[in-house]
């Protein structure tokens, strides 16, 4: 019996535990090979703007880079909602949107998302070393699926 008790309170303290892990920051853990590499923020060559609004839209929703290129990418919250700027393969984007409908309020601390307050300014450095399609989205419940998703496309290098 007593041995049982110290199993249910262990097991309960580990289930709070995660529960709290899971809600918190959240960093590393996604592969971003696929995609490229964080930049370095002395070898950009270009800045583009982004505008993330509450019509849960990215403006521009297209973006054309050479391969090898390293962006910056500046996006501003216009809306009245917090939004992400989140580049991924498609396939990482909807995996991680599945996990952000469990915990919507998980923070990142990762080289390839933005998490804008509304009214703010973030920023991306990112450098593109396949030439393919990028997607970004923003990842909060209810807007990835409302349409607010949009596509690098790295073409050939010059």
């Amino acid at each position: 019996m007593k041995n049982t008790i110290k199993f249910i309170a262990t097991c309960a303290l580990l289930a709070c535990a995660t529960g709290s892990f899971a809600a918190g920051s959240h960093a590393g853990g996604h592969g971003t090979e696929a995609i490229g590499k964080p930049g370095v923020a002395a070898k950009v060559s270009r800045t583009v703007q982004i505008d993330m609004t509450d019509n849960m839209r990215f403006t521009p929703s297209t973006v054309t880079v050479r391969k090898g290129e390293t962006v910056r990418f500046v996006v501003k919250n216009s809306g009245q909602l917090k939004h992400e700027f989140n580049l991924g393969t498609e396939k990482d984007l909807k995996e991680h949107y599945e996990m952000m409908k469990k915990f919507p309020e998980m923070e990142h601390d990762e080289p390839n998302i933005a998490s804008v307050a509304p009214g703010k300014t973030g920023e991306v450095i990112w450098q593109f070393t396949q030439a393919g399609t990028v997607n970004f989205a923003c990842l909060h419940p209810g807007h990835y699926e409302a349409g607010m998703k949009g596509a690098v496309k790295v073409g050939a290098a010059k």
